[in-house]
């Protein structure tokens, strides 16, 4: 657990290091509870390929979520690959299921990433 917490840390300061692609600023995501994932994400603005993405996400916030793939928008290479070089250069990748390691529930069935908490007033 510690070396994806590891993993997870240094992704995003490489990410910040590289500017993310748009020089956005990035929070670092919080440590997770045992048996929950804490996901590294790029910046704010990073969005998907296709511009999807809405602008001014704050990553590791409630709005920072993608409902197909139960990941943090800002951090799902589903959505968006040009962030998987960034995972792949932390070694943090899973080459057998194509997502980043701290995310790959396959390799890891206890592996829990859970989606922070809604603001009050937001349902």
């Amino acid at each position: 657990m510690n070396r994806i917490r590891w993993n997870v840390w240094l992704a995003a300061a490489l990410l910040i290091a590289l500017g993310a692609g748009c020089g956005a600023r990035t929070e670092s995501a919080a440590p997770a509870p045992k048996g929950e994932a804490a996901v590294a994400t790029p910046a704010a603005d990073a969005g998907h390929a296709d511009g999807s993405h809405a602008e001014g996400i704050v990553p590791g916030s409630y709005a920072d979520w993608c409902a197909e793939h139960g990941v943090p928008e800002t951090a799902c290479t589903r959505c968006d690959a040009s962030l998987i070089a960034a995972f792949k250069a932390t070694g943090d990748w899973c080459e057998d299921h194509g997502v980043p390691k701290s995310q790959c529930t396959t390799c890891d069935p206890t592996l829990k990433i859970v989606r922070p908490p809604a603001p009050e007033g937001v349902q």
